[in-house]
């Protein structure tokens, strides 16, 4: 696993030669350049699950090294603004995430809105684009897997799962990792749980159900990865899973 490049948008992986697997993590980093100071919000607030996928970063670059996929990872914080919602989405920049106002959003106006996709959310994009191109330029379709965590508890409710598979126009690698999952015989798995797939404009509309590409999106629990042993058991977890689809006739061809 080597990296190609990294900036203030986003950290660059290659794959070993001849993979079709891109690994993508939208949500891998809480970090906010200086001159956003913060965004005015409290450090602490930065540690929650409003400002990033906890886990998720080192479940990527644990699952790259593991399978020798390319990865594309975001170098900012969502409440910067979000490289997982459409470009119109009115959740694109939070003023408010569960609870915590974020003063340095609440009078976004428009030029600072095209700022921030310019600088940050569209670099990301294009990086994506970019690593799909390689990867059809080695004569490889590319399979894409989407990386995420959420929360244990959302508004006063535990929830069950352990791993959710979400998808949209993709029912045939969805299907084969939430049977995957559920073959490991100790895991709550949800099917487009804790949320559903397919929002127009998200990282997973774009690069995969607008271009006909093999994809789906992960979804693990925070509590199981925000440790190095959780990550560890996490990432040989989902390398059993993706491994086998990323050779299966079915999840090479574009529909």
């Amino acid at each position: 696993m080597a990296k190609i490049s990294a900036t203030e948008a986003c950290e660059i992986l290659a794959g070993t030669a001849g993979t079709r697997l891109i690994l993508l993590c939208d949500h891998a980093s809480n970090a906010i350049p200086a001159d956003y100071a913060g965004l005015g919000i409290r450090p602490d607030q930065l540690a929650r699950h409003i400002a990033y996928d906890i886990g998720a970063r080192d479940l990527t670059l644990g699952l790259a090294d593991r399978l020798g996929a390319h990865a594309v990872l975001s170098c900012f914080s969502r409440l910067l603004i979000d490289p997982n919602r459409g470009r119109d989405d009115p959740t694109l920049i939070m003023r408010l995430s569960d609870g915590a106002i974020v003063p340095g959003n609440r009078h976004l106006d428009e030029a600072e809105r095209q700022a921030r996709l310019a600088r940050f959310h569209d670099p990301y994009h294009r990086a994506i684009a970019g690593i799909i191109r390689e990867v059809q330029d080695a004569g490889q379709v590319p399979f894409l897997v989407s990386l995420h965590s959420f929360t244990p508890v959302w508004r006063g409710w535990s929830r069950p799962w352990h791993v959710g598979i979400l998808w949209d126009n993709d029912m045939a690698v969805a299907q084969a990792m939430i049977r995957g999952f559920l073959s490991q015989g100790d895991l709550v798995v949800g099917d487009n749980e804790p949320y559903r797939g397919g929002l127009e404009g998200d990282t997973l509309n774009i690069h995969g159900t607008r271009t006909g590409l093999p994809h789906a999106l992960i979804e693990i629990r925070q509590d199981l990865i925000a440790s190095k042993t959780g990550v560890d058991e996490w990432v040989e977890r989902v390398a059993k899973v993706i491994e086998p689809i990323m050779y299966e006739a079915g999840a090479a061809r574009p529909r």
